[in-house]
Parts: C-alpha cells; sequence; structure tokens
C-alpha cells in the first residue's frame, strides 16, 4: 500500500508540475561567463572583462558574427553576481544600475536582434552563491514573470543557501511558474549537485519531467585534474545517469574550457570528444575575444558538433577500461551510426592501441569510418578485422562510424551534406592492410 501511494505520489507531482516548453531537444549550445570570469565587479579597473552589459554585449558579438551561430551556440548564459544587492519596490529582482545600466530587457533585445537567446542565473535559497538576492520559495512565481517580461530564454537556478526540503519544493514550484508565464524558457537545475548527484536523494525521472537539464556534480575548474574527475564521475556512475538524459533533459557536466589556461590541445579535444559522447551541454565559458586558432577549430568542428547534437539523443558509455590506461567510449547515433572515442589517461607517450570493431560489439559487416580530428576519411573497416589506432597523451582518437551497406545507400560519389552542421562525409575505396593503422 506504501509503495502504491509513493508511485502515485510521483506521478500526481510529475503530471502537475511537468515542464512544458518543447526546448532543447538536443543538448543546448552557447557561452557561460561564471568559469571564465566568475564575479569580477571591478568594472574601474577592469572594464572588459567585469559581469556588466559590455561583457555580454561582446560575447553576443562574437558569436553572431565569428561563425558560432551558424554552428548552434546560439545561447548568451549570464551567471551570478548580475544583480543589485536589493530588490525593487515591488519586490522584483533588478540588475546592478552601474554595471546593467541600460537593463535586462534592452539586453536581451540586443541578443535576440542577433539571433542568439540570452539566459541568466538564480539561486534557490536566501543569497545566491556569491551573495546577491536569491529566490525564496515566497519569490518564485514574481522572479519567473520577472524573467519572463525581461525575454528571458534560459534560466540556470543555483541552489546555494538553501535545505534539501527547500530544494525539494522549490525545483518542481519553479517548472509550474516558468508554465505560467507563457514564455518558453529553457531551465537548468542544480538540484542534483546538492544531493549527491544519486540516488536515493535524486529522483531522475522527476528531473526529466521538471528540466530541461540539470547539474549533477560539483563546479569544472580551469584544469585538466577537473575535467577528469568529473569524467570518472560520470563514467562511475553512468549506468545510473545515462537513462535519465533524452530530448529535452540533459545531463550537465559543466562548461567547456577550451581555449582558457588550463588544457592542452590534446586536453581540449579530449574534453570536446567526451561531451559529445555524453550528450552534454555545450557551454563555453571562455573569452572569445581573444580565443586562439586551435581553440577555436577545436570547438567549431562540424563532426564533433554533429555527433553531440545527434536528434537520437542517447547519451554514450564507457565501452571498456584498459588497464594500459586506455578507454573506449561509444554513442548510438541516428540512421544506424555511432562515435567511438579512444581516449588516453596515459602521460607518458602516444600509446598504440590495438582492437576491431567486432570487439567493440559492432555487429559483422563493412563500416565507413570518418576520423573527426584529422576530419579525413579513413579506410573502410571490417568488424573482425584489426586495427591499430595512436592516441597521444591524455588525447583522444575519435571517429564517426557509418554501416557501408547504408553508406551505399545514401550517399552519392560526391559525399553527403549534413543539414545541421555542414560536414561532409565522403566516400573512399578501401585499402587493404592486417591489421589496418589508422
Amino acid at each position: 500500500m506504501q509503495r502504491t501511494t509513493v508511485v502515485l505520489l510521483l506521478a500526481f507531482s510529475a503530471a502537475t508540475f511537468a515542464l512544458d516548453n518543447g526546448l532543447m531537444r538536443t543538448p543546448p549550445m552557447g557561452w557561460l561567463a561564471w568559469e571564465r570570469f566568475r564575479c569580477d565587479i571591478d568594472c574601474q579597473d577592469d572594464p572588459k572583462n567585469c559581469i556588466s552589459e559590455v561583457l555580454f554585449r561582446d560575447m553576443a558579438d562574437r558569436l553572431a558574427e565569428d561563425g558560432w551561430r551558424e554552428l548552434g551556440y546560439v545561447y548568451v548564459n549570464i551567471d551570478d553576481c548580475w544583480s543589485s544587492k536589493e530588490r525593487d519596490a515591488q519586490g522584483r529582482l533588478q540588475p546592478d544600475p552601474k554595471r546593467f545600466p541600460s537593463g535586462i530587457a534592452n539586453l536581451a533585445r540586443y541578443v535576440h536582434d542577433r539571433g542568439l537567446k540570452l539566459g541568466i542565473y538564480g539561486d534557490l535559497g536566501t543569497y545566491t552563491c556569491g551573495g546577491y538576492p536569491g529566490t525564496t520559495l515566497d519569490k518564485i512565481k514574481i522572479d519567473a514573470q520577472t524573467f519572463a517580461d525581461w525575454g528571458i530564454d534560459m534560466l540556470k537556478l543555483d541552489g546555494c543557501y538553501s535545505n534539501a526540503t527547500e530544494q525539494e519544493k522549490g525545483y518542481p514550484l519553479m517548472t509550474k511558474a516558468l508554465n505560467a508565464t507563457g514564455r518558453p524558457i529553457g531551465y537548468s537545475c542544480s538540484w542534483p549537485a546538492y544531493q549527491g548527484g544519486l540516488p536515493p536523494n535524486v529522483n531522475y525521472t522527476l528531473l526529466g519531467e521538471i528540466c530541461n537539464l540539470w547539474r549533477n556534480y560539483g563546479d569544472i575548474q580551469d584544469s585538466w585534474e577537473s575535467v577528469l574527475d568529473i569524467v570518472d564521475w560520470f563514467t562511475d556512475h553512468q549506468d545510473i545517469l545515462q537513462p535519465a538524459a533524452g530530448p529535452g533533459q540533459w545531463n550537465d557536466p559543466d562548461m567547456l574550457i577550451i581555449g582558457d589556461y588550463g588544457l592542452s590541445m590534446d586536453q581540449s579535444r579530449s574534453q570536446m570528444a567526451l561531451w559529445a559522447i555524453m550528450a552534454a551541454p555545450l557551454l563555453m565559458s571562455n573569452d572569445l575575444r581573444t580565443l586562439n586558432s586551435g581553440a577555436r577549430a577545436i570547438l567549431q568542428n562540424k563532426v564533433a558538433i554533429a555527433i553531440n547534437q545527434d536528434p537520437l539523443g542517447i547519451q554514450g558509455r564507457r565501452l571498456i577500461k584498459e588497464k594500459s590506461g586506455i578507454d573506449v567510449f561509444w554513442r548510438p547515433l541516428s540512421d544506424g551510426a555511432s562515435a567511438l572515442v579512444f581516449f588516453s589517461r596515459r602521460t607518458d607517450m602516444p600509446y598504440r592501441y590495438q582492437t576491431s570493431l567486432k570487439a567493440l560489439n559492432y555487429t559483422a559487416g563493412t563500416y565507413k569510418v570518418y576520423d573527426v580530428f584529422t576530419e579525413k576519411p579513413l579506410p573502410e573497416l571490417k568488424d573482425a578485422t584489426e586495427f591499430v589506432v595512436s592516441v597521444n597523451p591524455t588525447g583522444v582518437v575519435m571517429w564517426y562510424v557509418y554501416p557501408f551497406a547504408k553508406w551505399q545507400e545514401e550517399v552519392e560519389s560526391v559525399g553527403f551534406r549534413n543539414e545541421r552542421t555542414g560536414s561532409r562525409f565522403y566516400r573512399k575505396e578501401p585499402k587493404a592492410h592486417s591489421p589496418v593503422v589508422l
């Protein structure tokens, strides 16, 4: 009887608070301020980098003018420290008047005029993590309506200065309040990160009903150690996390730090590849005004983006963790395709890893292979053919794999173009090698 009551309550809760916005059927892409710019409010001495309307207009300009928007990077997301320390006379949140003199609604119009979307930050507590006014339970409705009135397109709701009971009430209530505004607003919930990220404290079935994405784990830092820690946590718990993800509901391992100070080029390719395999939101936190060409090439890699944005929406998983320090990840994609990532945890030298598609659970047949980061087609592979990939220390080799039978049906001799990204995958005649060195 008790079990039946719990199930009915969960079903009633999901039906009552279900997020009804139809958004984020693929993982959201864009730019987010926090990791790179934190809570820099010193606009007198650091005017170009402080949290202000100048920074967000600059980033909107870069997304619109430097080829990001066309690839899907459309969100410009404000994080903490944007608001005044006090609410206005009507009890509404308001931006800092010196740093956002034009107001958030004007900033939203600026962003929208460039074909982009504006995200904002709130916190389900007495204060934000940075000490600014939070959204307590009695302020949820007014804050949701304020965001809608401003033209906000995405809300990240943090959980500092709140307890488990308040979070259990507040996150679903914000879903209901956002629905009630009538404006489609993508909803990012930090709830699971504050409850350990795992059942029984976290109900991923409910999260999938009330949030578009959610932070499962701690904040990323600008270091390889931080990236690796996040990857390890997500893969250690993939049996729980992977089924929770899908169109409109995504696990969020946090921001892309490619182009900052902590990652090498190989490590940057690793983060991009692993976030693509995990069907993770691609929210960059870097300075787009000064981004180097190597980081730009990784972040704008059309095939990596196409893999991340695959409409099937199935999160990938780690298949193998070798004693040699090589991990193999796999993600199923639309039309029988798939993605493979060979990831090296080693720090000494490139490692030559030998395997076959059959050993990676591929069915019998011949496959076309495209190397994502060299941007070259590889020789066709039969499932039983042994091959060798050379993986740099802390680096990856990433493949797009497609059954040759389907390829023959759908690909003309000049290649086919992915409609979303413009990526081309070309046919190439097979070459005989045993084992094949790729």
